[in-house]
């Protein structure tokens, strides 16, 4: 019996994937207010009825595809976090969870950024309790940085921010054929942030040594195990 039980639960999670990732990569190309639900069901190959034993609505299978993202970030800094380096390069180490975890699932990055008003609500609600909660990740880390180094000389919302914003909008113009790799990508924006652009173009050394080598494609998937 606890074998079938567990069947039917991965095989309910592996659909429910299955149809997350494909709803996400239709709301990035088309627009959330623009897909329909017979959208999803043409490109999953399901019907209507066999759509709705995973989702009430529209509107939750937004909330399902930014939860997932949320707690896939967490979990992974969570499971990754190295409480004992400086923090510098517990910064770094976030930037390279949170932007390799992007750059991997480009159509859920574009869903994340474009669809942030979308939802209402208890989803809102939910989505903004976990937002707030990775933000602060950040912040506190920042609020660190600036204890030890720099006093009350930048304001922390704003540097904050301003590193999320670097990152975030990578979609709108990164091609992987002709920009650099994670790494490089990582370099560049860190010296940035940590420098300035023009003391940044000077350094001949990396701005930052990453806690683990460059991760593979694998390591950052959303949907694991899928195509």
């Amino acid at each position: 019996m606890a074998n079938r039980l567990e069947t039917s639960t991965r095989h309910y999670d592996e659909k429910l994937q299955q149809i997350l990732k494909t709803s996400a990569k239709i709301f990035a190309t088309k627009g959330f207010h623009r897909t329909s639900i017979r959208d999803i069901a043409r490109a999953t190959g399901m019907s209507l009825a066999g759509l709705y034993y995973y989702f009430r609505t529209k509107e939750e299978l937004l909330y399902l595809i930014q939860e997932r993202c949320f707690l896939t970030l967490l979990q992974k800094w969570e499971g990754g976090n190295a409480p004992h380096t400086d923090v510098r390069s517990r910064i770094c180490l976030f930037a390279e969870n949170h932007l390799g975890f992007f750059l991997h699932n480009m159509y859920e990055m574009k869903v994340m950024a474009r669809e942030d008003e979308s939802l209402t609500g208890e989803f809102q609600e939910k989505i903004l309790i976990l937002k707030r909660r990775y933000v602060k990740i950040l912040m506190d880390l920042i609020k660190e940085l600036q204890s030890q180094e720099s006093g009350p000389g930048f304001d922390l919302r704003t540097a904050t921010f301003s590193l999320f914003g670097m990152m975030n909008w990578v979609y709108t113009w990164y091609n992987p054929k002709r920009d650099r790799s994670l790494s490089e990508l990582l370099d560049q924006m860190l010296r940035i942030y940590f420098l300035g652009l023009l003391k940044g173009g000077e350094m001949q050394k990396p701005s930052w040594v990453p806690i683990s080598t460059e991760r593979a494609k694998g390591s950052f998937s959303l949907w694991q195990n899928l195509p």
